[in-house]
């Protein structure tokens, strides 16, 4: 049973060391909620590396646990991480697409073994350091819960939450998702926190800032094969189509192929533009801009709606991908599992695996994997 102690209630949320989690514990007990931190230890495979930073980041999140006086706990989900995150990750990469773990971590991890573990803790709520909002709405009578954009649109991570549904929604606070970057900053200096200047994390913690082939080279066999040109002229040789993803330009190992020059005597840039998997053939184009790197339309499959349900055919934004600036869309649903996305402007690189996120203004409306 929960315990209120008189206060809002009690939230468990998840502080990863970071500034944004700190600062996001920090204003829950400001706010009145009885507080506990949870620490998730999600990779053991290489822990002691110097690209995994876990015991530091306990450190740090305990360090910032005392400070603001609310208790922390660690937890380890590194063997449900393995197994519905890490293993999907390599499945994708072996058929020679490029998934998003980080969106297949927080339907898995962070709003399931995470909130079960919280409820199990007493939790009313769980709380979470991402940009974003929450909003519920009265629907037929019905509360209906929308995922928004975070007000510091820069920052803003709806992108990577996109497959939470109802029952997630309404039990999750997003402190961060009013405040601009720059004053969660402001918030840890003034509160002196240990990790006030610590640099944002990049990736994901089993990779970190590790060479990336390098590390994919431990778990998928290299398969060497042809890199060619759409005329079919060999220009390299790729280490297996795993190893590469779409829109890549660093790392082909073909910069001296001049390939085709300007008049200026200088060449446009490589890059990866299809993948034939049945010939293990990469196939690269010359220029940012080439029409092979270039999608009108696309299909998704694996839809999640956050609604519950499908949207409407009609008009709408998405995005392709993290980062990216919201695209004007029409979406043609195929099925309950697949939708279809036509884009007035054509969308650079669309790349199998990644997932497809769709917008109706700030309402995150859910997604799907690019197919």
């Amino acid at each position: 049973m929960a315990n209120i102690s008189g206060k809002k209630g009690r939230v468990v949320i998840g502080m990863s060391g970071g500034v944004d989690s700190s600062v996001a514990a920090w204003l829950l007990k400001e706010q009145g909620y009885e507080v506990l931190g949870l620490f998730m230890k999600n990779w053991e495979d290489d822990d002691d590396s110097e690209y995994c930073s876990t015991r530091q980041d306990w450190l740090d999140a305990a360090s910032v646990a005392d400070v603001i006086g609310v208790d922390i706990e660690a937890v380890n989900f590194a063997a449900e991480y393995k197994d519905r995150v890490f293993a999907d990750f390599l499945r994708e990469y072996s058929a020679g697409r490029t998934p998003n773990p980080d969106v297949l971590c927080n339907a898995e991890i962070k709003f399931k073994a995470f909130l079960d573990h919280a409820m199990s803790l007493g939790a009313d709520l769980i709380a979470t350091g991402h940009y974003a909002r929450r909003r519920t709405m009265d629907v037929a009578g019905a509360p209906q819960h929308q995922l928004l954009k975070a007000i510091d649109h820069t920052k803003d991570q709806s992108y990577f939450l996109h497959r939470l549904n109802q029952d997630q929604l309404a039990r999750t606070l997003f402190p961060l998702g009013e405040i601009p970057k720059t004053e969660v900053r402001r918030i840890a200096r003034s509160l002196q926190l240990p990790n006030a200047a610590k640099k944002d994390s990049t990736g994901i913690c089993f990779i970190g800032e590790r060479p990336f082939r390098d590390f994919l080279n431990r778990y998928l066999p290299t398969s060497p094969g042809p890199i060619k040109t759409p005329e079919g002229q060999v220009v390299g040789t790729h280490q297996g189509l795993s190893f590469y993803t779409l829109g890549q330009r660093k790392g082909l190992g073909i910069g001296g192929v001049k390939g085709r020059q300007r008049s200026d005597g200088t060449a446009d840039a490589w890059y990866t533009a299809r993948k034939d998997l049945e010939h293990n053939t990469l196939y690269v184009v010359q220029g940012h801009d080439h029409p092979w790197l270039l999608s009108s339309e696309l299909k998704a499959q694996d839809a999640s709606w956050i609604s519950g349900s499908a949207p409407p055919p009609g008009a709408y934004a998405a995005k392709t991908r993290y980062r990216q600036t919201d695209s004007p869309c029409r979406l043609d649903p195929v099925s309950a599992e697949t939708f279809g996305l036509s884009f007035s402007q054509a969308q650079w690189a669309v790349t199998p695996g990644q997932s497809a996120v769709l917008y109706d203004g700030d309402i995150c409306l859910g997604g799907g994997i690019i197919t």
